[in-house]
């Protein structure tokens, strides 16, 4: 569809888009995962097939409808106005995600702060101990009776993390230098620094992939491992999931930069994935703080 932009419009009038067919294939991708994943925990086995067709059809829908919307961009399109409104959709995101993990850092400080106290009836929860839960000791990492989950070992500061750490603030380097390029009109640069993000972001899953291995092969630490295994693997395999997305999102970055799509004065796309990409590396951070250090 070709699109014309007057001076009249780009200067006084919001971009109103044209009718679209992906809003309703991400409504029935949506709603094919949703029923997947349901008769997949009813142990109905054609869940283990309508799940990963859903997720199919939402990945389709996100592959045309962020084409489109990027052929619209590069056509001229879209005014300051639409641009204000970009930065303040991926603002509330961001705000959404950090909410999305206030929650599960909440459920960690609630379980070692309250519960473990409570159920081992420390100060004034005596009688809260005698009456749920006789002799159970307060320590954490706890897994709860020993005949849950079994003997467990938890996981280190050091090795495997501690690399991660590193590798994740690096990459927060190379993308911060690559959008300083970009703004220089620099492409060659941008496009090599963010060839290094993107490499340093999967290998961070890589490395997280052989850590949650030799978790479940070798140190019986698993999401049956009480609270300790469940939070743990909660918060780390959803920051992998974020960290994996946005590697894929650097990823269309960089082939759009080797196509020249960005310039200095325009590039939000590229600034929205770097602050997506800064704020994955700000939770890594808590979580190495709060999960494998303390």
């Amino acid at each position: 569809m070709s699109v014309h932009v007057t001076a009249e419009h780009d200067k006084s009038h919001y971009y109103v888009p044209h009718g679209s067919h992906w809003p309703i294939v991400g409504s029935i991708g949506l709603f094919t995962t949703l029923v997947g994943a349901a008769l997949w925990l009813e142990d109905v086995s054609i869940g283990h097939f309508v799940m990963p067709l859903g997720m199919l059809i939402i990945v389709f829908m996100m592959f045309g409808w962020f084409g489109t919307v990027i052929r619209e961009s590069l056509s001229g399109a879209y005014n300051e106005q639409v641009d204000r409104s970009f930065r303040w959709g991926m603002t509330w995101f961001i705000f959404s995600e950090v909410m999305f993990f206030a929650a599960f850092f909440g459920a960690l400080f609630y379980a070692r702060t309250f519960s473990l106290p409570w159920l081992g009836g420390e100060g004034k929860f005596l009688f809260t101990n005698l009456l749920l839960w006789r002799g159970f000791e307060s320590a954490w990492p706890t897994n709860g009776p020993a005949g849950i989950g079994g003997a467990f070992k938890s996981m280190e500061a050091l090795g495997v993390p501690a690399l991660n750490t590193a590798i994740l603030l690096t990459s927060g380097l190379t993308v911060t230098i690559s959008h300083w390029a970009l703004k220089a009109g620099n492409n060659r640069k941008t496009s090599l620094f963010l060839l290094f993000t993107v490499l340093l972001g999967f290998s961070f899953v890589c490395l997280q992939a052989m850590e949650y291995h030799h978790a479940y092969t070798v140190q019986n630490l698993t999401l049956n491992s009480g609270i300790y295994g469940s939070t743990f693997f909660m918060l780390t395999g959803f920051h992998g999931l974020h960290v994996t997305i946005g590697a894929i999102m650097l990823t269309v970055m960089l082939g759009r930069s080797l196509k020249h799509h960005f310039t200095p004065q325009h590039h939000f796309a590229f600034e929205a994935v770097s602050w997506y990409w800064h704020f994955v590396d700000v939770v890594w951070l808590g979580l190495y703080i709060f999960v494998y250090w303390l």
